[in-house]
């Protein structure tokens, strides 16, 4: 066929259709999976009449849809008429089909006397099969003590016995939460059998997939039944991967797994932060595109799949098309098999059958009708994936590389961006705008930096995975093949790793947003409205120079400017109060970018912000008043990047557990460790301060607890403000301190004890009579700081009183009757009394 002659003869600008060239997208099966997927999340959990009539409805309506569309009394019906109502009756019995199933799976976990149980919160014993891989949950700080860390697994309970009832045979899903400090917790395999005691709880919240918690009381678990052959398989492969990494550096090592088969058991804390904070942690989590390299690398690019010129290994192997298609498919079963049959894994299959279908067809247009039956199937199978955030966060992000990429990625092409750069900028572009609303849902925040982040690690993506799958297959037969196979993954894995982490260290990496659908909603329509005025706005060099020097200055954020812009920091403060939740973390200016920090908050991120906001590179002093978990648990984010030069804390080394992870932050540091003394005098640039408290030399001023412990510092500035510091004492060690100390009058800053509780000392108030209290609380916290009544006697006294739930990050600046307070959320507060 002679084509140009063909296109000359169209008539039309493009010339006549390719046949080989994509169609108009099909979207047929785009309504049916919708409304399967709407119905299913509202159903789910929902009350079992409500489920019911919106089954009878949707189904009564669709069958008399398709009444309708036979009949007509001899009427000929137009076809456009019969399309639409077969539709129509389509959607209505997909939505029937999607809410009983719904209907089903939940009636199932509220069957049986399990919920009964765990309402009244009965110990029980039950014998269970897991049904999916272990998991570590970090360490939390709430208050005075860190929540500690558990793993969980989820489990289905086969009989169950409470405290002198009979055994009962169930079948009902169960969340279990077993300590950490038992290894073989975290080596059990999906389809294990085991024998557990514990209490039961009702779950956290509605919907969720699971009659109840267990929180186990046993020490290790009582096996009862080994697990299949098939996972025992898998947890071979599996293990093998994680040998073959274990000589490589430490992000390395802890990431290659998860990248490979989502296995984040090494992962640490501070390098998922940085994952999170750079919207990087679909990497962490098993997805289609591990499955679509290694089809990729059999079949080669889906454009070329039906041509002469396929690529891959399959055609210079001689494989023809067909066997090629049905390799594929094997690939894809040992892909499920490796990874785990759960959900998440079923979900990645079906992303990765979708490119199996393209690299088999050679035409786009089939992926969307693709993409919207495996939503419509899955959801069907397990309607629980519809409240999944993972799930639609996957389902958007195809959506968007099947629907969005194409057109952007031209329209770049248009506007003379080379056409690979075009391509990945645009996926990047299209899966960041249709996911940020729904990450804004759950964390109420924004990555600014998940673009540009995403295109420098999708460079490492592809090595790391195809390597890494690589040291898997062979670590069973050729450990040393594997070990070396693993070493060079181990590169491309650690500039992943280098990436996440030099995005998140940018002052700008992330910016706070409204969270709920509200929050989600507004930012879709931002999304829109910026996608819609880029696309009418015509092409200008210096336009696109200007907005990337804007987006650049608002992730580096330089000081001068942020101060410029929000006047915060002050460029003349001496004392900041950092925001870090329920907490404590202050900071004393002491030079240009030197400060003396005071405590150091329940996590380490927060303090680290707030440092580099101030612009502190140098702390030559570290004072943790006392050990409880919210004063310092944050002092890796202190340490993090900074000179440090001592570490001074209070002689009472209670909790011991906290005081034992100080000693151990600072040795890994390089940073001594000192105990504050009554009485000691220091100075640092403006700064001079005496230590009050804790006094054990005198006659019943020993301290009764850790908050009684808390280093006191009376601190004067060379402008002649003073501050005075009072950690978390309790009324009696107030008043220990005011006889020990009865010239302590007038000072000008108080930073209020124990984040401004209603356990205060009034004579220490009234002796201290400040003109500023300052008040570190969490928003919403549970413990009602800061205290009405403490605020009250406070502002009787004559006091400003400011606290960070309300006003956020609070700088000081000034000194005598230029006195001010700046928050961070109210620039330009009033003067003090």
């Amino acid at each position: 066929m002679n084509r140009p002659a063909v296109h000359a003869a169209s008539g039309t600008r493009l010339g006549a259709a390719d046949p080989g060239r994509d169609g108009p997208a099909d979207l047929r099966l785009v309504g049916p999976a919708l409304a399967a997927y709407g119905a299913a999340a509202l159903a789910v959990g929902a009350p079992g009449w409500w489920t019911v009539a919106g089954v009878a409805l949707c189904a009564l309506g669709g069958i008399a849809l398709l009444l309708r569309r036979g009949g007509g009394n001899g009427r000929v019906v137009a076809a456009r008429s019969r399309g639409g109502g077969t539709a129509c009756a389509a959607v209505l019995l997909c939505a029937a089909a999607g809410a009983a199933s719904a209907g089903l799976h939940g009636a199932e976990v509220r069957r049986g006397p399990l919920p009964a149980l765990a309402q009244r919160h009965t110990p029980v014993t039950v014998e269970a099969t897991v049904t999916s891989d272990p998991r570590l949950l970090r360490a939390r700080v709430r208050g005075p003590r860190p929540v500690p860390a558990s793993v969980v697994l989820d489990a289905d309970v086969t009989r169950v016995t409470p405290p002198g009832g009979p055994d009962t045979k169930v079948r009902t899903p169960v969340l279990v939460i077993a300590s950490p400090a038992t290894p073989d917790w975290r080596r059990l395999l999906p389809s294990t059998r085991l024998r557990m005691t514990g209490s039961l709880a009702p779950p956290r919240n509605t919907g969720e997939p699971y009659a109840g918690v267990l929180r186990v009381t046993t020490g290790p678990p009582r096996i009862t039944g080994p697990p299949t052959a098939l996972q025992r398989t898998a947890g071979e492969l599996r293990a093998g991967l994680r040998t073959a990494t274990d000589g490589l550096p430490p992000d390395a090592r802890a990431l290659l797994p998860g990248l490979v088969v989502g296995d984040t058991s090494r992962i640490p804390a501070d390098l998922h932060d940085a994952f999170r904070a750079t919207d990087l942690t679909h990497l962490l989590a098993v997805s289609g595109s591990n499955l679509t390299l290694v089809l990729m690398l059999l079949i080669g690019p889906p454009g070329k799949a039906l041509k002469a010129e396929r690529g891959g290994l399959a055609p210079r192997l001689g494989i023809p098309l067909r066997a090629t298609a049905l390799l594929g498919g094997t690939l894809t079963l040992a892909f499920v098999v490796v990874c785990r049959p759960d959900p998440s894994v079923l979900r990645a299959a079906a992303c990765g059958l979708i490119t199996l279908l393209a690299i088999g067809t050679g035409r786009r247009r089939s992926l969307l009708p693709a993409l919207a039956a495996a939503v419509l199937l899955l959801v069907l199978y397990d309607p629980w994936l519809a409240r999944s955030y993972g799930f639609l966060l996957s389902v958007l992000a195809t959506g968007a590389l099947l629907t969005l990429a194409p057109r952007w990625s031209a329209s770049l092409q248009g506007r003379g961006v080379p056409p690979r750069l075009a391509e990945v900028l645009a996926a990047a572009a299209a899966a960041q705008a249709v996911c940020a609303p729904v990450v804004a849902v759950f964390a109420a925040r924004v990555s600014l930096v998940a673009v540009p982040c995403n295109l420098l690690a999708e460079l490492a993506v592809a090595p790391a995975t195809v390597l890494g799958f690589a040291a898997l297959a062979t670590a069973p037969v050729a450990a040393p093949v594997a070990r070396l196979l693993a070493e060079c993954a181990g590169w491309p894995a650690g500039w992943i790793a280098s990436v996440a982490r030099a995005g998140a260290a940018l002052p700008g990496a992330e910016v706070q947003w409204p969270g709920g659908w509200l929050g989600g909603l507004l930012l879709a329509a931002v999304t829109g409205l910026l996608v819609a005025w880029v696309k009418r706005v015509r092409h200008r060099g210096w336009l696109a120079g200007a907005c990337t020097v804007l987006l650049l200055l608002a992730v580096v954020r330089p000081a001068p400017l942020t101060r410029l812009v929000t006047g915060w920091p002050p460029p003349d403060w001496v004392f900041a109060m950092c925001d870090v939740g329920q907490g404590d973390a202050t900071v004393l200016a002491a030079g240009r970018d030197t400060a003396v920090v005071v405590d150091a908050g329940p996590d380490p991120e927060p303090v680290d912000r707030c440092l580099r906001e101030l612009g502190v590179s140098r702390v030559p002093l570290v004072v943790l008043t006392h050990f409880h978990a919210d004063h310092v648990a944050g002092l890796p984010g202190v340490l993090r990047g900074r000179a440090v030069g001592a570490i001074q804390t209070t002689s009472l080394r209670d909790p011991a557990d906290q005081a034992a992870f100080v000693r151990r932050t600072a040795a890994a540091a390089g940073v001594p460790v000192v105990v504050a003394g009554a009485g000691e005098r220091r100075r640092t640039g403006p700064l001079d301060w005496r230590v009050l408290w804790p006094d054990a030399t005198r006659p019943g001023a020993a301290p009764e607890g850790p908050n009684d412990a808390s280093v006191t510092l009376l601190v004067r500035v060379a402008g002649g403000t003073t501050l005075l510091l009072l950690g978390d004492l309790e009324p009696p060690a107030q008043r220990g301190l005011l006889r020990a100390h009865p010239d302590l009058a007038g000072v000008d800053v108080l930073k209020v004890a124990h984040h401004g509780s209603a356990h205060q000392d009034p004579g220490l108030l009234n002796r201290a009579r400040p003109r500023l209290a300052l008040v570190s609380a969490g928003a919403d916290n549970t413990y009602g700081h800061p205290s009405p009544r403490t605020v009250g006697a406070l502002r009787a006294g004559g006091a400003v009183v400011l606290s960070t739930d309300r006003h956020g990050s609070i700088a000081v600046r000034g000194s005598g009757r230029e006195l001010r307070a700046v928050p961070a959320r109210e620039p330009g507060a009033g003067p003090g009394p």
